[in-house]
């Protein structure tokens, strides 16, 4: 079901997460104008939601019948004022640059109507800092949807104190009625909480690597196959108020006292990068990456996602 009062969306990026994003609304019926400043990432943006897509229709997560008529409601662009000149509802998803994203904000405060909403969807940036150089400092949010943004349903929103309530509202609705799953954060805070969380469990995985505890290796093979497996089905908290807190209480005094507290980047962290260890994208980290390696591991990861949103569905 479309929101009642948004037809119009422009997406603005068509990267890693920028044209999952416009595929989602397009697949609701939106109107979706996507753009970015080539048309080489646009044209291959179109092969890779046409891919997404297909991917969807062979795990009868979609009808294969609707593909093309998601694809009609897409429409790409290299011009900002074509994008976004009649959009009700902007989703910016440039690279994290706080000056490009004001920028981009600025020049969308001037051409967008004055009814639009925009948001942004950093990692970890907050709406305030994004929105600083527009006049419409209570239409302004952030979206932060999660990779894969067509196969995992969490998108945190997060307002400034300038955001209003209607603003909030309104994001809320038109992403439920995309079937995605909106967490509202009600306080500005560098991370949010899904990229806070992430923070503080790595930084205490590259201490017991660099500590000689564990390989990455194993620290990769006890969260896959422990604690991994429970977070799928129920949050911390309730896992342990499971358990009681009392126990965790008795569990943790002495732990805390030993688990990573630093406020600095990892020296190993920093060593990989430095080395140019960068993971996928550099062929090496703490795996080498070969191209079938690197599809066996994207596809591990979709299979995954696809059981868990099949499941979801007979649940219903």
């Amino acid at each position: 079901m479309k929101h009642s009062k948004i037809e119009h969306i422009a997406v603005i990026g068509a990267g890693l997460m920028g044209h999952g994003i416009a595929q989602e609304f397009a697949a609701a019926g939106y109107r979706v104008q996507l753009h970015d400043i080539t048309d080489e990432q646009l044209n291959n943006a179109c092969i890779q939601i046409d891919k997404n897509l297909k991917m969807l229709a062979e795990n009868h997560i979609i009808d294969k019948e609707r593909i093309p008529e998601t694809l009609q409601h897409l429409h790409t662009t290299t011009d900002l004022k074509i994008a976004a000149e009649n959009a009700d509802f902007v989703v910016e998803a440039v690279s994290e640059n706080l000056p490009l994203k004001q920028q981009i904000f600025q020049d969308l405060d001037d051409i967008c109507p004055s009814h639009s909403i925009l948001a942004s969807n950093t990692t970890a940036l907050m709406p305030s800092q994004i929105g600083a150089k527009t006049n419409r400092k209570d239409k302004i949010l952030n979206t932060h949807y999660f990779n894969p943004p067509y196969l995992i349903p969490l998108v945190e929103i997060i307002r400034s104190s300038n955001t209003s309530d209607e603003t909030v509202s309104a994001t809320f609705d038109l992403l439920t009625a995309i079937g995605k799953t909106p967490a509202i954060i009600e306080k500005e805070a560098l991370g949010f909480v899904g990229p806070r969380l992430q923070a503080a469990l790595i930084r205490e995985a590259f201490s017991i690597v660099e500590q000689g505890i564990a390989s990455a290796e194993t620290v990769d093979l006890v969260v896959r196959n422990s604690f991994g497996r429970r977070l799928s089905v129920a949050g911390p908290f309730e896992v342990f108020e499971l358990a009681g807190w009392d126990l965790v209480v008795a569990a943790f005094e002495e732990l805390y006292k030993d688990l990573n507290s630093s406020s600095d980047i990892n020296p190993l962290l920093q060593e990989m990068v430095s080395t140019g260890k960068l993971g996928v994208k550099s062929g090496e980290g703490f795996y080498e990456w070969t191209e079938a390696k690197q599809e066996k591991l994207r596809n591990r990861m979709s299979q995954a996602l696809i059981k868990a949103i099949q499941s979801d569905e007979e649940s219903e």
